[in-house]
């Protein structure tokens, strides 16, 4: 059992290397621990027109016996344009049991973006929303757009419990990862109201170390109940695409209320992907830490909860 666990292991890893070669920045690490990636694909790489994200997390029994759990993220993706792909995604599997597929699936979901590209000299239609369902996982998507009632929605919010929204939530501090002379440590506060973003931000920035840092990336989410929306946003502070990848990290795990911060100092040496992975590393790791989250095996039901097939299965200050 052991020797078939780790031919599988090893199989993923090369077939990891082999597609983060062929998709270059399309091929997008999640998390590495848990094996939860995403691909972004398009019909033109040039001048793209319908994009898709598949996300996948890759159980240990796969490629073996097991299939990759997969999500399809687009604003335009309608209910039977998702059971068409998954039908198409299901059928490859079926014929390909116990290879690598990931590269026949985002070439088979690519051919259909070329085909909807042919018979559409437009793009979708995409009507804009904050609502998880409708969220892409373009990072310039997530957050360059705010709609009027989102905006609406937040006042409500802050206006509507002014007196909690007063209080300074609690912080957290994640156990520091260094690579490099880089060091990445999370810090995590709960937050219902837009307010208390801006409270823990001034407050972590109070101090020195922290408002020193080469980067601080952060992203929030917010569920107002009775609209049924996230308000959720995220900054980047000139770590490309960190931002989006630690909202996307954060969608993934289905947490909420809460607003997670990963401080870099940056040592001298780059690191090229690797950032990414220890910002998210961080994240998730002081998620887990403060139980916002199910563990991975739940985390990845959670995610696979529309298919068939189920999977069966310290705390140190690095500031003073």
């Amino acid at each position: 059992m052991a020797a078939a666990e780790s031919d599988s292991s090893q199989r993923q890893i090369d077939e990891i290397e082999a597609l983060s070669s062929i998709y270059g920045d399309e091929w997008c690490v999640i998390d590495e621990e848990t094996r939860i990636f995403c691909i972004k694909i398009s019909d033109n790489l040039e001048k793209p027109k319908w994009t898709l994200c598949l996300q996948v997390i890759l159980p240990s029994e796969y490629p073996d016996t097991a299939p990759p759990i997969y999500q399809l993220n687009a604003p335009w993706l309608r209910e039977q344009d998702r059971v068409d792909l998954g039908n198409s995604l299901e059928e490859i599997y079926v014929q390909n049991i116990g290879e690598s597929i990931l590269y026949l699936w985002v070439e088979k979901i690519r051919e259909v973006l070329i085909e909807k590209s042919q018979i559409s000299e437009s793009g979708p239609d995409i009507k804009k929303t904050t609502e998880e369902k409708d969220v892409d996982c373009e990072d310039d998507y997530f957050f360059d757009y705010q709609s009027k009632n989102t905006i609406e929605a937040l006042d409500f919010v802050i206006t509507e419990n002014q007196s909690d929204a007063e209080e300074l939530p609690s912080i957290k501090h994640g156990v520091p990862i260094t690579d490099r002379r880089s060091t990445f440590q999370a810090h995590l506060a709960p937050v219902v109201f837009l307010k208390q973003v801006k409270m823990v931000l001034a407050k972590l920035y109070e101090n020195k170390k922290i408002a020193n840092a080469t980067h601080n990336i952060y992203a929030y989410r917010i569920y107002c109940e009775d609209r049924r929306t996230f308000l959720q946003d995220c900054e980047d502070d000139g770590e490309t695409a960190a931002g989006g990848r630690l909202l996307h990290l954060m969608q993934i795990l289905n947490v909420r209320n809460v607003l997670v911060v990963v401080s870099r100092w940056y040592g001298g040496i780059l690191l090229g992907p690797d950032r990414f992975k220890h910002i998210n590393n961080c994240a998730r790791n002081i998620l887990v830490q403060e139980n916002y989250t199910n563990s991975p095996e739940e985390s990845s039901k959670q995610l696979g909860k529309n298919k068939k097939v189920k999977k069966d299965k310290k705390k140190n200050e690095h500031f003073t």
